[in-house]
């Protein structure tokens, strides 16, 4: 089964979000599934009692959102644009509108979005429902109040400070934590390049870069390209971290969190750590950092 575009992930060190999941009629969780092949299985999803994602109708959603006003616009993206709503029971949520180009046929949009529905962790944002009138294909999250990773990493307001190292650390537990779910405990596991998922999230909170930014020179643009030369000279390691921690971070920890990211971008895949294996390794380096002085402290102690 491949990648679907809707999953996102999130952490509870940057996002504070209600976790309760509007319950209603049709049968979708947090992965999505039904319909023909999935006539097997109806049984089995019933009786797991998930949190029952609900099916919106076109107008639902645009009233939600005011019609999709564009002072709602959240966020948008090559999979579509995501509106802020507010749902009749005062819910607040976050309504993306997918691009219909490219997306598969109506049963098989069920069918993931039931299979999608499934997945309860609380480092994966939930879906609470979806909407397939006519020709319209839309889903329903769970709102997050802070917003994504990405408002927290650039383009920051000048009174925004940037996320701390310790806290970067965090974010990046969470998200492997999400993908040792989705990998290996989701029944049925969502199998997806987990590494180099998991290496460009990684590479983002080290350098507070965006994985691909046409404003900077072409050398610069693609943030893995940029970053490889760096990442053989255990020297350079340090050339990567973002400059508006000014320091703010133990170069042991860099050293170590880089040296990670760095074996998830090995050629073959077979000489890649095990997702599992790299969760344990950034919790220990989360746990530790914590504890470490910053450069600066040990800078103005000599």
């Amino acid at each position: 089964m491949r990648c679907f575009s809707c999953i996102n992930f999130c952490s509870k060190d940057v996002e504070n979000y209600d976790g309760d999941v509007a319950s209603n009629d049709v049968a979708v969780d947090d992965k999505g599934k039904t319909c023909k092949d999935v006539t097997e299985k109806g049984k089995r999803f019933s009786s797991q009692r998930y949190n029952v994602a609900r099916s919106f109708t076109f107008r639902e959603l645009c009233v939600a959102t005011q019609n999709f006003k564009d002072s709602n616009l959240i966020g948008e993206g090559g999979f579509g644009c995501v509106y802020k709503g507010r749902l009749d029971s005062g819910k607040i949520v976050a309504v993306k509108q997918l691009n219909l180009n490219g997306l598969q046929g109506h049963q098989e949009f069920i069918v993931e979005v039931l299979m999608l529905s499934l997945l309860r962790h609380s480092n994966l944002v939930t879906l609470i429902g979806y909407c397939t009138d006519g020709d319209q294909r839309l889903l329903v999250y769970e709102y997050m109040p802070l917003g994504s990773l990405e408002n927290h990493l650039f383009d920051l307001e000048p009174n925004q400070e940037p996320l701390d190292w310790h806290t970067r650390l965090k974010i990046a537990v969470g998200a492997a934590r999400g993908l040792e779910y989705l990998h290996c405990k989701a029944n049925p596991p969502l199998v997806i390049t987990l590494t180099c998922q998991l290496e460009l999230w990684a590479h983002m909170l080290i350098t507070g870069r965006k994985a691909i930014d046409m404003n900077k020179k072409p050398s610069e643009q693609n943030l893995v390209a940029w970053s490889r030369p760096f990442l053989k000279d255990r020297k350079k390691f340090i050339q990567l971290v973002d400059p508006l921690l000014e320091g703010r971070f133990s170069v042991r920890s860099v050293h170590h969190v880089v040296a990670v990211t760095a074996m998830c971008l090995q050629e073959q895949a077979n000489f890649r750590p095990l997702i599992g294996d790299i969760v344990v390794a950034l919790e220990y380096l989360a746990s530790q950092a914590e504890h470490e002085p910053d450069s600066r402290t040990i800078s103005s102690s000599k």
